[in-house]
C-alpha cells in the first residue's frame, strides 16, 4: 500500500512540474499596434520628432517593432521611431511588428516655412509672405498657434513635438508677442495690428478653393490667406473653409490678443481681440 502511494504522489509531482514548464514556455501573441500620433507636420528647420510604438497587449512577449519610411527623400527614420526632415513632401512613417502581421502608421508633412522662391509681396508699404507660417503652399492652412506661442498645431490637432495643448494659455502676460516666441522664420515676424489694417486697405475678393480664403491686394500684386478656421480652445478645428482668423503681435488688454478675421462671402470685419488661448494662422511680414 505504501508503495502505491509513493507512486501517485510521484505522478502527481511529476504533472505539476510538466505544467509549470509549459506556462513558463508559452508565448503572448501580438494583437496590434499603436503610434504615438498619426499625422505630423514638420518644416525643415525643426528637430527630429521621436515616435512611440505600443505593442498590444503589453504582455505580449515581442515587443519589437521595425520601422520604415515609404520616402526617405521627404522623411527618414531610424530603428528608434525618430523622424528627421529632409526635403518639403509627404511620407508615411511605419512601425511593423516582429512577426510581420500588425502595422501602424504615421503621416508626416514637411514644410518649409514659406514657400521656397517666397520673395514676399509689398501691400500698402508692408511685405507679406506668400504662405501661413509651416504651410507647403498658399493654399495650405499651415500650422495654427496661440498669441504668443512658439508652438504650432496642424489640422488634426497635433503639435510640434507632441507638446499637451493649454485651454487656459494666456499668453504668459505679455503685452506684445515675444521676439522668442515668434514662429516666423529669420527675416520675418508677426505683423503687428497696423499692418493687419494696412493690408485691409489693400482690398480683397472671396476666393473658392480648397479650403476657400480671400485674395488681398489687386492685379498680379496679390497674395492669397485661407480660411483656415481656428482651433477652438479646448483644442479642435472649427469653421475650416469658413473663415480665417489671423494673429496681430499686438495684445491691447491681458489674456487678449489683437487679430484679423473674414468671413466667406462677407467683408473683413476688421481687427478686434480674442482670448490667447485660441489657436489661429500666423502670416508673417518682413522685418
Amino acid at each position: 500500500m505504501a508503495v502505491v502511494i509513493a507512486m501517485a504522489a510521484a505522478l502527481s509531482a511529476c504533472s505539476k512540474s510538466d505544467s509549470a514548464g509549459d506556462n513558463g514556455d508559452q508565448t503572448v501573441a501580438v494583437t496590434g499596434v499603436t503610434l504615438s500620433q498619426p499625422t505630423a507636420t514638420l518644416h525643415l528647420t525643426d528637430s527630429p520628432l521621436t515616435l512611440t510604438a505600443t505593442v498590444e497587449p503589453d504582455s505580449a512577449t515581442n515587443q519589437t517593432v521595425s520601422w520604415t519610411s515609404s520616402n526617405s527623400a521627404v522623411a527618414t527614420v531610424s530603428t528608434g521611431g525618430v523622424v528627421t526632415p529632409v526635403a518639403v513632401g509627404t511620407a508615411t512613417i511605419t512601425a511593423t511588428t516582429q512577426d510581420g502581421n500588425k502595422t501602424a502608421t504615421c503621416t508626416v508633412t514637411v514644410a518649409s516655412p514659406l514657400v521656397t522662391d517666397d520673395a514676399g509681396v509689398v501691400l500698402n508699404g508692408v511685405k507679406w509672405a506668400r504662405s501661413n507660417v509651416d504651410a507647403v503652399g498658399p493654399e495650405d492652412p499651415g500650422r495654427y498657434y496661440q498669441w504668443n506661442s512658439a508652438v504650432g498645431w496642424n489640422a488634426t490637432g497635433a503639435s510640434e513635438g507632441g507638446a499637451a495643448w493649454n485651454p487656459s494659455w494666456d499668453g504668459n502676460g505679455a503685452t506684445t508677442w515675444a521676439k522668442a516666441n515668434d514662429p516666423c522664420p529669420s527675416g520675418w515676424r508677426v505683423p503687428t495690428t497696423a499692418d493687419l489694417l494696412a493690408l485691409l486697405n489693400a482690398g480683397s475678393t472671396w476666393t473658392t478653393g480648397t479650403p476657400a480664403g480671400r485674395t488681398f491686394g489687386s492685379g498680379s500684386n496679390t497674395i492669397f490667406l485661407p480660411a483656415a478656421g481656428e482651433l477652438e480652445y479646448w483644442g479642435s478645428i472649427s469653421d475650416f473653409g469658413a473663415f480665417g482668423r489671423y494673429w496681430s503681435s499686438d495684445s491691447p488688454y491681458s489674456a487678449m490678443g489683437d487679430y484679423m478675421s473674414f468671413y466667406s462671402i462677407s467683408a473683413p470685419s476688421g481687427v478686434t481681440s480674442s482670448s490667447c488661448a485660441f489657436g489661429y494662422s500666423v502670416r508673417c511680414v518682413a522685418e
